[in-house]
């Protein structure tokens, strides 16, 4: 099963939810401006699911997406656009630097699954939210996902099944204090024993949710909001996120950092 695995599908599966995903987008705008947002931006965008998704929520969206690898570009291209039929004239998928600006200033942009991780110095972060900030429109908004808590730079090594007969496996290898670089894997194993080992690795800087208020006020944005995770009687997490301005006293948690403009 492993040699027959697209690690992308798979990826889509394990870690990814583009109607929810996709809603919270939305709703967030709506809640902060009172008005319906139509063009949308995905920074790291990988495969492209949610500005694909973003599309479908009414014949005025659009979206771009930016990322700098060929590969998951392309696989979006084949598998989502392809998809959109005439919908997907309204996508445009970028193979620059996300700190490049916009063919056409988004009012919602975001960057999700950790990816801003990759910029490992504050200035280089620094940097990447004041692009963000000159490229939004005059309401814009980011959104960018975290993790946090503190058990969240432990070494762990997680696994959920994902159907299909194939199990996902978040590990956390190794962590470096000094620098807070982090280095993590996904693994895929599935039940006729074969694995997938490391389709994906990060090597990232690990942020604090301070770090990243700090820097995004510095970045010039006046109001952030933060929602986290809410969990259910057994202490797992349901995908809800709900705003919270102190944040859980978990060990580790997940939520959004909202900055408007």
């Amino acid at each position: 099963m492993a040699q027959r695995a697209d690690r992308y599908r798979l990826y889509q599966r394990a870690v990814q939810d583009p109607r929810g995903e996709t809603r919270f987008l939305r709703d967030v705008y709506v809640e902060l401006r009172g008005k319906e947002p139509t063009h949308f931006r995905e920074d790291f965008c990988g495969t492209a699911l949610v500005a694909a998704q973003w599309v479908k929520l009414g014949p005025r969206h659009t979206a771009e997406g930016y990322d700098l690898d060929p590969e998951p570009l392309a696989w979006g291209r084949a598998h989502h656009l392809a998809r959109l039929g005439a919908a997907a004239a309204r996508v445009r998928l970028v193979q620059k630097d996300v700190r490049e600006p916009s063919q056409r200033r988004p009012q919602v942009r975001c960057a999700q699954n950790f990816s801003y991780s990759v910029f490992r110095t504050r200035a280089e972060l620094l940097q990447y939210f004041r692009a963000v900030y000159e490229d939004l429109t005059r309401d814009g908004v980011f959104l960018l996902d975290l993790w946090g808590g503190g058990g969240a730079t432990d070494p762990v090594r997680e696994a959920r099944d994902i159907g299909g007969g194939a199990t996902y496996i978040w590990e956390q290898a190794r962590f470096v204090p000094v620098t807070s670089e982090i280095v993590c894997h996904i693994h895929f194993r599935f039940s006729d024993g074969s694995k997938l080992q490391q389709a994906f690795t990060y090597e990232w800087r690990y942020w604090s949710l301070p770090e990243l208020r700090d820097a995004l006020t510095e970045a010039g944005f006046p109001h952030l909001e933060t929602y986290f995770e809410q969990y259910d009687e057994e202490g797992e997490g349901n995908g809800i996120y709900e705003r919270d301005d102190e944040g859980p006293t978990k060990a580790q948690y997940l939520g959004y950092l909202i900055a408007a403009k």
